[in-house]
C-alpha cells in the first residue's frame, strides 16, 4: 500500500462514542494460494496443528491487506517467494470448534514445478502433497472453494461464497 492511498481518505475519524469500536464484532481473515504444478495437481500443505490438508496461506495480520498476507504466508511456510496471482474465491466459513468464522480470500498462486525445492516451515508444516483435488483429504468446505477457485481460474471471475457454496 502506498501513503497516497491513505492521503486520499483523509483523517482518521474520531470515535463519537468511546468503546464502540472495540466492542463490536471481528473477523478472523484468511489468505490462501492455489499453486498447480503443470498436470494441475494442487500444492497441500501438512499442518502439524490440524487433520488435514490446507491451502499454503494463513491469517492476514492487522493493516495488512490479504494480497500481501498471502505472499507472506506462502513465502513463511514454504520458502517460495510468489507473487500473489488475481483474487479467485472470497468464502465465508462460520466459526467451528477452537476457531472463529473467517472471511478466506483464494488468490491465483500459479503453476510451479513440482521439482522447485520447497522447504516446508518445521513450526507448523509437516511437509507437502501435490495431488488432484478429488484426492486430497480435506473438509468438504475446502473442497467445495477449490473447486469454485478452479472454475474462477477458468472463467476469470471471482467468485463470493459462504462455507465453499457459490453466493447468487
Amino acid at each position: 500500500m502506498t501513503a497516497a492511498f491513505f492521503a486520499d481518505e483523509g483523517p482518521p475519524e474520531a470515535e463519537f462514542h468511546p468503546g464502540v469500536a472495540r466492542r463490536m464484532a471481528h473477523k478472523t481473515v484468511a489468505a490462501g494460494a492455489l499453486i498447480r504444478d503443470p498436470t494441475d495437481r494442487i500444492l497441500f500443505v501438512v499442518p502439524n496443528y490440524k487433520p488435514y490438508l490446507d491451502l499454503p496461506g494463513g491469517i492476514v495480520e492487522p493493516g495488512e491487506p490479504p494480497s500481501a498476507a498471502c505472499r507472506r504466508e506462502v513465502l513463511e511456510e514454504l520458502g517460495v517467494d510468489l507473487p500473489t496471482g488475481r483474487l479467485l474465491v472470497v468464502d465465508w466459513t462460520p466459526g467451528r470448534g477452537p476457531w472463529s468464522d473467517q472471511v478466506q480470500f483464494v488468490f491465483d498462486g500459479g503453476v510451479l514445478d513440482p521439482a522447485l525445492p520447497v522447504r516446508p516451515a518445521a513450526d507448523e508444516l509437516t511437509g507437502i502433497r501435490w495431488l488432484p483435488l478429488h484426492a486430497a483429504e480435506i473438509r468438504a468446505s475446502l473442497r467445495r472453494r477449490l473447486s469454485l477457485a478452479l472454475t474462477a481460474l477458468t472463467t476469470g471471475t471471482p467468485i463470493h461464497a459462504e462455507m465453499g457454496h457459490r453466493y447468487h
